[in-house]
């Protein structure tokens, strides 16, 4: 079929393309950008749809709540911040609150104003980037300070912790802080790229916490799904039990993160998911190929946590039971004895026990053992002579560039869950000649499949299959499909659950295209003649004259062989 403008008019429609995505893309805000596009959207063609009217009536539900709640949380922090430093009133309702939870027998909450003077100073750095996860696998994705977990953060009960997220990437970025009893998404919540955002609070809960990026609304899963986490410790002023009977401190403490990595947005967020690789603190087996050591008769602590963000661990050691464990790590909350410790998504556990008189080698692992096999095992190796790890961080391992880049040169497969990676990962679907339509989901923040290959004429239709609300924050639910390059341009509107686009490729080339309110979600589709799809194998048969010969071919060899075989036995 003739192409239906001119090669001189798709240059400048594609032209125009650029510029848009370069606006949307590089401007300081893109995602407000789409945001507010949408919105309009709901107040004029999509009046009236039960789209618009759900969300409009979400919309107004929140903002009028952040309306009423704005000028009682200003004016309750101005009168705090002017009690704490020249001991002004502050108004009766929060004396009331303050007056009922002293008297308690649990702690406060972890509300201070917010210009109270810290003890402790925390700062992490979020961005887009890649690591390595051992195995020959370079992952593309989200990281925190570099890499994937984040660091361990320790501060002590009590302490009043002022907490600075910096936003080094490309998109917002956000933190939730599961440590604070109190307010941090109206704080750390969607900062924009190269800005920060800092929050004051106490940590008055002991115990193994989650920290993880919250960027707002429906995006904080997929943000933790592509890896910005990590672990907090409030060590507790009251001493684990086990301390207490030996009068000391453990020889081995070790901070362990059992987390996934997906290869796609469906595998992430269908049934319970389905991870490409499940790993102790940012590397496949890493503590099979850097064993802990300990020696026999060693008091050894574990703080351990499931980032999860879908599956349930069952975390064991073999030949060992535990002397004590405590839920959540508060010593508190003590069991005695027992074999595996259960946790799903961010739930946590501080485990002690001794190293038997036994030399040899104890295997750390989630008893849950297809996780384990796909990378969640280590070791604690005990040698009565051997140089001991006194501390291991969970946080994964961190390269320069410079490694980065010669990691990723020698690498087997790279993945990323929102864009094609290794062709033996994100495999192309391939599309025969008698194919005139194809369907290609949105779903998970991910184009599914990521890379199709189809003939000309094909009619490629886009369907999201993400499930959202508006809750304050980005529209992660809204997505489009806008081509980058290619012979010709496409440009979807914005499609919310349930919508579709099509767009029917006339001329042969690879379109890359992604979606402007989430830029990192890409795709491709390559347009050939049917007689080079065919070749892939996923076409019509070969002609039959071509099984003919390849027949003919077959039964000489065969033949060739037997006469061989006769001579050799005659011989």
């Amino acid at each position: 079929m003739a192409p239906t403008i001119s090669t001189h008019k798709k240059r400048i429609v594609s032209l125009a393309a650029f510029l848009t995505l370069f606006v949307f893309i590089s401007v300081s805000h893109a995602c407000d950008w789409c945001n507010n596009a949408f919105f309009m959207e709901l107040n004029s063609q999509r009046k009236g749809t039960l789209v618009a009217d759900e969300l409009l009536a979400s919309i107004k539900a929140q903002h009028d709540f952040a309306a009423l709640s704005t000028q009682a949380q200003m004016e309750a922090g101005a009168s705090a911040s002017a009690a704490a430093s020249d001991n002004a009133p502050v108004p009766d309702d929060f004396i009331r609150i303050i007056e009922r939870d002293n008297r308690l027998e649990t702690r406060p909450t972890s509300f201070v104003p917010q210009d109270t003077e810290p003890d402790v100073k925390v700062r992490i750095t979020l961005s887009e980037g890649e690591v390595y996860l051992g195995n020959g696998v370079i992952y593309e994705g989200f990281t925190i300070d570099g890499g994937i977990p984040g660091p361990t953060i320790r501060v002590k009960e009590g302490d009043i912790v002022e907490f600075t997220v910096v936003n080094e990437g490309n998109i917002d970025h956000g933190a939730s802080i599961h440590t604070a009893y109190t307010q941090t998404s109206k704080y750390l919540g969607a900062i924009a790229p190269r800005d920060s955002a800092t929050v004051v609070f106490q940590a008055n809960h002991p115990g193994v916490y989650m920290y993880h990026c919250a960027p707002g609304g429906h995006a904080i899963p997929m943000h933790v799904i592509l890896g910005q986490y990590g672990m907090m410790i409030v060590e507790p002023k009251q001493k684990f039990k086990l301390e207490e009977e030996l009068g000391r401190g453990p020889d081995v403490e070790i901070d362990i993160t059992q987390h996934e990595i997906y290869a796609s947005g469906k595998d992430a967020v269908t049934g319970q998911g389905h991870p490409l690789y499940t790993m102790f603190n940012g590397k496949l087996f890493r503590y099979v190929e850097e064993p802990i050591m300990a020696r026999p008769g060693d008091y050894v602590r574990i703080n351990f946590l499931n980032i999860g963000p879908n599956l349930l661990s069952t975390f064991h050691l073999v030949g060992i039971v535990w002397d004590y464990a405590y839920w959540q790590g508060n010593p508190e909350n003590r069991l005695t004895g027992g074999q595996t410790v259960t946790a799903g998504p961010s739930d946590s556990w501080t485990v002690e026990f001794r190293v038997p008189p036994d030399e040899g080698a104890y295997t750390m692992l989630t008893h849950a053992v297809g996780s384990a096999s796909r990378g969640a095992i280590g070791l604690l190796i005990a040698d009565n002579e051997a140089e001991r790890t006194p501390y291991t961080s969970q946080q994964g391992p961190v390269h320069s560039e410079e490694e980065l880049a010669d990691l990723r040169e020698r690498a087997v497969r790279i993945i990323n869950s929102s864009a094609p990676g290794s062709p033996e990962v994100d495999v192309p679907q391939v599309y025969g000649q008698d194919t005139d339509e194809v369907l290609v989901q949105i779903i998970g923040n991910s184009f599914y499949p990521k890379v199709i290959d189809i003939k000309p004429g094909t009619t490629v239709t886009w369907v999201n299959e993400d499930v959202f609300s508006y809750m304050e924050g980005e529209f992660s639910g809204i997505h489009n499909a806008v081509a980058t390059s290619g012979p010709e341009n496409f440009t979807s509107p914005f499609l919310a659950h349930g919508e579709s686009y099509s767009f029917t490729f006339e001329e042969i080339g690879e379109y890359e295209y992604i979606c402007t309110p989430h830029p990192y979600m890409k795709g491709i589709v390559r347009v050939s003649e049917p007689a080079t799809v065919v070749a892939t194998g996923r076409g019509s048969a070969p002609p039959g004259y071509v099984s003919i010969i390849a027949l003919a071919l077959a039964l000489f060899a065969a033949f060739i062989s037997y006469v061989a075989m006769i001579r050799r036995v005659e011989d």
